[in-house]
């Protein structure tokens, strides 16, 4: 650092500062950087006898500073030195990336405007906070997370008990904490919500008794256990929208309106494209969305099709190639879907609409590859039906004629009746392996870019797969309603933030691996404040650059670290 003065050709006047050189890491060149703006000369003078003396020795001094905060360090040890049971010697560091990020949805302004109408002494933004970054870094449940606190560099100064209480004001305030994110995002990266993906699935609860809202529904993973759904909106960047609990009970396809029709207004959305499988296409959700101006993307279930349909599919006729596996074709068909009018009567009607039909040699392999399980336990159960029951035949029973089971027991009853393999439902089901079924309301846009915006599914797909393993929803330790929908709030609030830093380094890591390597940026106490790091890959490299930090030093002091942590918040 060194004093600089500067003087006014036309006025005469010298202005001083304390400036920083600095080599560019661009180009190699000598530039500077203002550290302090001092004033005029003369104006200076009326405070100080000689200005420019007295600012060359804060300049000195401050060099100096610098000087020795660079200095090596040097630390003695003790080899019968033991380890102090009330002292944290290992903390987490990889959390300042999310740190930054959770400052940037200004989620901390959210909590503390809300607790100013609140006669609670604990922080709720310091308790979302904790309960956020450790669902990121280290899923587990509330008690462990809360015990495993001192890890991390921020003052985390509540009870458990308060952890336990704030999840009910958390759970009051979580439509409004979902609209406060969509308007960060909005402004921040110029959310795109022309296209809103959506989808449905459920976490199970290890409970003997259904309640109010986990209640047994079809579980995706087959269980016996109690559930609750989860409808998830995500925008066309992968990004999260909204998400709403329903009882486990509920049909998937009644999830959709609700959610909808709650955000369209709130959200401010405008004219969007829904799109979703083939579960959501219903006569009232395209009802439903064609009233209220939007359009769709659904997929059509083809083995579940009427006769027609079939065989269009199957006709050759009108298909393009493109090479020898993939083909496409589409139509103008006008789609005939049951409303409710006025008085409250079912009717058919008719809606204009665009199918789109393509084929895959590569999902034609994918789907007999996943039957082949089905069907050899369909021989299995064929040949030695009394190892099965109703409930371990699941999948294959379907490949299985005259399978009569005992209403009581779910034992089979081979008694008059002996089970065979089903060829012709195997056969009738292989013709339409690598065949796709598209129906959209868009009938002006290209098949190309339908088919391109129906694949971007697989993104809200993979979200709910990072919620079941890399942030491990379930299992849930809470028995409240309140309590379970706070504690999915805090999951979809680390979905949000780990796909906005999924974004941030440009889609080049999955959010499983980036999680693993900030997991790891964790440090070691030596002595007098410094900590030592011992880990640093790629991956930490470039979430560092993404979010302006660096993490490649090797030691620091606890004043460099707060200062790191510190600058996530402003």
């Amino acid at each position: 650092m060194f004093l600089r003065k500067n003087t006014n050709k036309k006025t005469g006047r010298t202005y001083l500062s304390i400036v920083q050189g600095y080599r560019d890491k661009k180009d190699g060149s000598s530039r500077t950087a203002t550290v302090q703006s001092l004033g005029y000369l003369d104006e200076l003078e009326k405070e100080y006898e000689d200005p420019v003396a007295h600012f060359s020795r804060v300049v000195a001094d401050m060099n100096k500073k610098k000087y020795a905060d660079n200095l090596p360090a040097t630390f003695t040890f003790s080899m019968d030195e033991l380890i102090d049971q009330g002292f944290v010697n290992r903390k987490i560091l990889g959390y300042a990336a999310l740190s930054r990020i959770y400052h940037e949805l200004e989620i901390d302004k959210f909590y503390q405007n809300r607790q100013r109408h609140l006669h609670i002494e604990y922080s709720l933004n310091a308790i979302m906070k904790l309960l956020i970054f450790s669902r990121i870094l280290d899923p587990c449940s509330k008690k462990k997370t809360f015990e495993a606190k001192d890890r991390y560099f921020e003052k985390f100064d509540f009870s458990l008990d308060d952890v336990y209480r704030s999840l009910s004001c958390i759970n009051k305030h979580k439509e409004a904490l979902q609209l406060w994110i969509h308007n960060h995002i909005r402004k921040q990266y110029n959310r795109n919500t022309e296209l809103v993906y959506y989808d449905v699935t459920n976490y199970y609860f290890e409970i003997d008794e259904p309640d109010a809202l986990r209640k047994k529904g079809v579980s995706k993973e087959h269980r016996p256990n109690p559930i609750v759904q989860m409808g998830l909106l995500m925008d066309a960047a992968g990004m999260p929208l909204a998400y709403k609990l329903f009882s486990g009970n509920t049909t998937d396809c009644t999830t959709l309106i609700p959610i909808l029709s709650q955000i369209k207004n709130d959200y401010a959305l405008g004219r969007i494209i829904v799109v979703a499988d083939k579960g959501l296409n219903t006569s009232d959700n395209i009802c439903c969305n064609l009233l209220n101006g939007n359009g769709y993307v659904y997929s059509q279930s083809i083995r579940g099709a009427n006769k027609e349909l079939k065989k269009y599919v199957l006709d050759e006729k009108g298909y393009a190639w493109k090479g020898t596996d993939y083909k496409k074709k589409s139509r103008l068909y006008p789609g005939e879907i049951t409303i409710m009018n006025a008085p409250g009567e079912k009717v058919k009607t008719t809606v204009d609409e665009k199918q789109v039909i393509f084929y895959s040699c590569d999902y034609d392999k994918r789907a007999k590859a996943e039957r082949e399980p089905a069907l050899k336990k369909a021989m299995e159960l064929v040949n030695n039906p009394g190892k099965f029951n109703r409930v371990n035949s699941y999948g294959a029973a379907k490949y299985v004629k005259d399978l009569v089971f005992v209403k009581s027991t779910g034992e089979i009853i081979t008694t008059g009746h002996r089970p065979e393999f089903d060829l012709d439902k195997l056969q009738e089901e292989e013709k339409y392996d690598g065949y796709y079924a598209i129906v959209t309301s868009e009938f002006k846009e290209t098949d190309e870019h339908i088919i391109e915006i129906y694949r971007g599914l697989w993104k809200i797909e993979e979200s709910f797969r990072i919620t079941k393993g890399d942030l491990s929803v379930r299992p849930v330790y809470l028995s409240r309603a309140e309590h379970i929908e706070a504690h999915f709030l805090i999951c979809f609030l680390a979905l949000v933030i780990i796909r906005i830093l999924e974004y941030r380094t440009g889609n080049k890591y999955s959010p499983g691996k980036m999680i693993e390597s900030l997991k790891q940026v964790s440090c070691t106490y030596l002595q007098e404040n410094y900590y030592m790091f011992d880990y640093f890959d790629d991956i930490v490299q470039d979430i560092g650059n993404a979010v302006d930090i660096d993490f490649s030093k090797r030691i620091m002091r606890l004043n460099e670290i707060k200062k790191k942590l510190g600058d996530t918040k402003k």
